[in-house]
């Protein structure tokens, strides 16, 4: 767990705005490069092969949320901005959240990069944060970045932080990468997938290009995420989190009952977050949405000839810099990611 926390702790520091991900895109390529891995750049997409590419596929986010700059010191939230727009209509859990995350910036400190390079531009702070009804995104107001040019990326400052058993940061999706790296490190030898986009809803895209590309079909496809929860406490009662199902498809009903017999197997604790969103619906007046994923998009985009689940790690305080896991919950996963793919 140590040296997965010094990978976790040096990526949490780089900036990946959605959209923008491009400097992030190459910290990963030089990450992966120290292992036996063939390593291939596309758009929106960067691909890590073994020796047996198609044994197993895994897929993991790199954005983050952030901010990006659209006018004279006008900033608004990257991943919801007007070219955004078109693949979002209103059910994803980011969209639903937006209210109630609107308060939760202030006094937060922002830096600047330039949008490929990645060099440094400078800092600021959140002193302001509405919700614009015509435009329908989050509106921020900077202090200390007021020279910035339309279309340059803002991320939070962030580090990563851990104390009694939990870790802390803006942990989706960077926690994703920072696993299936360590999957890597341990010895897997089927494809990593890094997707760009995630949190604008076109994710999905860039992978079903390099499946069509090489002619690829498969129904044993993992995407790793995090899944929100309200309290810490909450965090204590799975582990891990499967999924049978998004708002877009029904995943692969074998590969997710066997995530379930490898969690039996190897005593690691779980919870349907479908299932649990639709008995809290029961109780709820306004029905919370069970979210759509990358997979379910890629499922419904193919016709089901890619196919496969979903592993999630429960954390809480989502789409903020203290989104908070349990390390039990890290070290969890990665038993099982390296159970269902037989690495080592």
């Amino acid at each position: 767990m140590k040296e997965f926390l010094n990978l976790l702790r040096a990526l949490v520091r780089e900036p990946s705005v959605v959209g923008m991900e491009d400097a992030f895109f190459r910290v990963l390529r030089r990450e992966l490069e120290e292992y036996p891995v063939r390593v291939t750049r596309y758009h929106g997409l960067l691909v890590a092969e073994g020796s047996q590419p198609e044994s197993h596929f895994v897929s993991a986010h790199v954005d983050r949320h952030g901010l990006m700059c659209t006018g004279p010191n006008e900033f608004q939230y990257a991943a919801f901005i007007a070219g955004n727009r078109g693949e979002l209509n209103g059910d994803s859990i980011s969209e639903q959240f937006m209210e109630t995350i609107a308060g939760r910036f202030h006094g937060q400190r922002v830096q600047a990069h330039t949008p490929y390079a990645g060099s440094y531009l400078g800092q600021g702070k959140i002193v302001e944060t509405y919700i614009c009804p015509r435009r329908r995104n989050l509106i921020f107001e900077l202090d200390g970045l007021d020279f910035l040019q339309p279309g340059t990326p803002v991320s939070f400052l962030d580090r990563l932080k851990e104390a009694d058993g939990l870790i802390s940061a803006q942990l989706d999706n960077v926690v994703s990468v920072a696993m299936l790296i360590e999957l890597i490190r341990s010895g897997f030898q089927g494809t990593a997938l890094f997707t760009a986009g995630e949190e604008a809803g076109r994710s999905w895209r860039f992978a079903a290009e390099w499946f069509q590309r090489h002619d690829i079909t498969t129904d044993r496809l993992i995407v790793l995420d995090t899944s929100p929860f309200a309290t810490v406490d909450d965090l204590e009662m799975q582990d891990v989190v499967l999924r049978n199902r998004d708002s877009n498809a029904e995943f692969d009903t074998e590969l997710t009952a066997q995530l379930q017999r490898e969690c039996e197997d190897l005593g690691v604790t779980y919870r349907y977050k479908d299932a649990y969103i639709e008995d809290l619906n029961r109780t709820r007046e306004k029905p919370m949405s069970i979210g759509r994923t990358e997979l379910g998009r890629l499922i419904q985009a193919t016709g089901g000839v890619i196919c496969g689940t979903t592993l999630q790690l429960p954390t809480c305080s989502y789409h903020t810099q203290l989104e908070t896991a349990r390390l039990s919950s890290v070290d969890a996963t990665l038993r099982l990611l390296c159970r269902i793919t037989e690495t080592a």
